[in-house]
């Protein structure tokens, strides 16, 4: 009998990456250097902040001239004026605020700490650039797949990557907000248990959980291996976006 497992490979050497950078080619580079070819079924996990500042999503805070919303919302806040004025124009609204803390809806949909703008892992003067998400996460996913498909033949997923935190629990992981190649979520019910009983609501965020494995060899600080590669893993195939994972606000029992 076979045992069931899959395989984490990160792609070491990525130089950093500037506005205007391909990042399928950095990709094809780099697993050029490993001696890695891609197969059929392999997922490619991508930090959103090669993304981010290959599209030019990088702000200069000194350019920034906050708004008095953001003014004001920085002082409940005790946050930098101009970083929150970024936050905002990033955001379709705050969802929850306290002394350090922006919960924000992002212009996407996502529901997350200060709309996923970061200023870790971002060359330049220090806390000075702000980086931002992707404008549309999906289309960067998929204009990245397109290009490993035409360079290599191989029909793969890709998934762009970002860290949330979560509600209820401490710590953050490693989500996915942009696929491409997948369905994001794998949908089990009419399937059967070990027992025999039929699952009824059972769905899993497929997408996610690739997302957290490569999570383990991304790391959070000075890894720089913005890239993982994911084989053996079982995933629903399609034309899907990671977006189909949000809970419709008529659902959500906490808003």
């Amino acid at each position: 009998m076979s045992i069931p497992q899959i395989t984490l490979y990160g792609l070491p050497d990525i130089p950093r990456v500037r506005a205007g950078d391909d990042v399928a080619q950095l990709i094809l580079e780099a697993l050029k250097r490993a001696e890695l070819t891609l197969l059929d079924g392999d997922v490619v996990v991508i930090t959103h902040k090669i993304v981010s500042k290959a599209e030019g999503c990088a702000v200069r805070l000194t350019d920034v001239e906050p708004s008095p919303q953001a003014i004001a919302l920085a002082a409940e806040t005790n946050k930098d004026p101009r970083l929150v004025e970024v936050i905002l124009r990033s955001s379709r609204g705050v969802v929850r605020q306290r002394e350090g803390t922006l919960i924000m809806e992002t212009r996407h949909g996502w529901v997350c700490a200060n709309a996923g703008v970061d200023r870790s892992n971002v060359s330049g003067p220090e806390g000075e650039i702000a980086l931002t998400l992707p404008e549309d996460p999906d289309a960067s996913a998929r204009r990245i797949r397109e290009k490993l498909l035409a360079a290599t033949g191989a029909d793969v997923a890709v998934i762009i990557s970002d860290t949330h935190g979560r509600a209820w629990r401490l710590g953050t992981v490693n989500v996915a907000i942009g696929v491409a190649g997948m369905l994001p979520i794998a949908d089990l019910r009419g399937q059967t248990d070990m027992f025999g009983y039929t699952l009824r609501v059972t769905t899993v965020a497929r997408a996610d959980e690739l997302a957290a494995a490569a999570g383990l060899v991304i790391g959070q600080a000075a890894e720089g291996l913005p890239v993982v590669v994911i084989r053996g893993a079982a995933y629903p195939r399609g034309d899907g976006r990671a977006t189909e994972m949000q809970r419709p606000v008529e659902k959500d029992l906490f808003r």
